[in-house]
């Protein structure tokens, strides 16, 4: 049992080591956005023709776009990343657009809020350029205005500004998870005897994964590859960035000499050595999967942020270490673990310094057994069944402040209760 003294030590460092992580993510933040210029809205077009609105949102300049839809009210949200809006001049309502809004937000970003009207349905169009990110975000809407809908047709009122604590302007933020599906494009990542490609199954779990936390309130999937292209290393964890995600699960089916392995496994980063000799061998290859595309793993990095993210990925590790062992956990309800514990090692694209990160191996495909259950569609729907119920026991556990999540835990009177006789204790 801890003396009060050493309570109180420990509780002082906790504090001391949590703002001190504030302010080196803040200075992270600031050298991100001194190497990234920011990009500015310039116009949002609209244009009805019978029950079809298109909408044209154009930059002078590409950056990450993320979209999203809400309901009660029915809203299309458009995060833009690195961007302002200083001339923008908002458009009048007009089709299937009932309303615009729109918003700074912490991070830098811009945010977009079309009102639209009950059971109108919105269509993205894919940007040119691979991936998210673009100039230009074009939305066709299906939907038909109520009879009163220009009542609407008035000048929009200006969202308020975003506070830092929540980054959305709706009541209760989404906690929102990075699902990275593992190569892609001309990297194929492993190929089992049978043939089965490792690319072409973790994109089939991330989008399983991704629809079930859709389904999931208080909770919402991002995406770093939705489609069959390259993305190096870096982009990934880029794209995680940009999305504004809390968690980062990146997820493979990986291959190793000896096809007697089998089972799942899940690693964190490791700022040393790695776990074991498999664990090295893994990273190794995974690494290796910029060689590919023709990218360079280590980016040079001035020697102040060099120091200043080992600091926060060395905290970030241990809230890593949580939520990896809670998705391992799951996964053994339903599959073959091949280890109990969570493993380390040295994979680039854990290596986001702000947010926590696993890598998930849901199966080693050249095992034939492993191979074959990976083909199988009723068990890729049981993986990733196992995986989002782990994330979402981690952000049970530990949710966000400002988030929706939270503020379900502060109202739950066991919780509250519970909380009130542990903090009397340390007190």
């Amino acid at each position: 049992m801890l003396s009060a003294q050493g309570s109180h030590a420990m509780s002082s460092s906790r504090v001391v080591w949590k703002y001190g992580v504030v302010v080196i993510g803040a200075l992270l933040a600031s050298l991100v956005s001194l190497r990234t210029p920011a990009a500015e809205l310039r116009e949002i077009a609209l244009r009805a023709e019978g029950t079809q609105t298109q909408v044209n949102v154009r930059l002078n300049q590409a950056t990450t776009v993320r979209f999203f839809g809400l309901s009660q009210p029915n809203r299309a949200v458009i995060d833009l990343a690195s961007t302002s809006a200083r001339t923008l001049k908002l458009p009048a309502a007009t089709g299937a657009v009932l309303n615009i809004r729109q918003a700074a937000r912490p991070d830098g970003g811009w945010r977009v809020v079309l009102e639209l009207p009950e059971g109108a349905s919105v269509r993205w169009q894919q940007p040119t350029t691979s991936g998210s990110r673009t100039a230009e975000v074009i939305l066709s809407i299906q939907g038909e205005a109520p009879s009163d809908a220009s009542l609407s047709a008035s000048a929009p009122e200006p969202l308020k500004a975003v506070k830092a604590a929540d980054s959305s302007p709706f009541a209760g933020q989404d906690v929102v998870i990075a699902i990275d599906a593992g190569h892609g494009g001309k990297d194929p990542g492993a190929i089992g005897r049978g043939g089965t490609r490792e690319k072409d199954v973790v994109l089939e779990i991330s989008r399983l994964l991704a629809a079930r936390i859709n389904r999931e309130p208080g909770m919402r999937a991002f995406l770093t590859r939705d489609g069959d292209y390259f993305l190096t290393l870096r982009q990934r964890i880029r794209r995680a960035r940009d999305s504004g995600a809390q968690l980062f699960v990146s997820v493979h089916a990986d291959a190793v000499l000896d096809a007697r392995v089998s089972g799942s496994s899940v690693y964190v980063l490791s700022l040393k050595g790695a776990s074991d000799e498999q664990a090295r061998l893994l990273a190794d290859r995974e690494n290796a999967a910029d060689l590919i595309g023709g990218g360079a793993i280590d980016e040079q990095e001035p020697a102040l942020a060099s120091v200043l993210v080992d600091l926060v990925q060395s905290a970030q590790i241990g809230n890593s270490m949580e939520a990896a062992q809670r998705v391992l956990d799951s996964l053994g309800k339903v599959a073959e673990v091949r280890k109990p514990k969570v493993q380390q090692a040295g994979f680039v694209v854990l290596k986001s310094p702000d947010i926590p990160s696993m890598l998930v191996e849901t199966a080693f495909i050249s095992n034939p057994a492993d191979e074959r259950r990976l083909t199988s569609a009723s068990h890729r729907q049981k993986l990733s069944e196992a995986i989002f119920q782990g994330v979402r026991q981690y952000f049970i556990d530990h949710p966000p402040d400002g988030s929706r999540l939270a503020s379900e835990r502060k109202s739950s009177p066991v919780v509250a209760e519970r909380e009130g006789v542990t903090r009397g204790g340390q007190l």
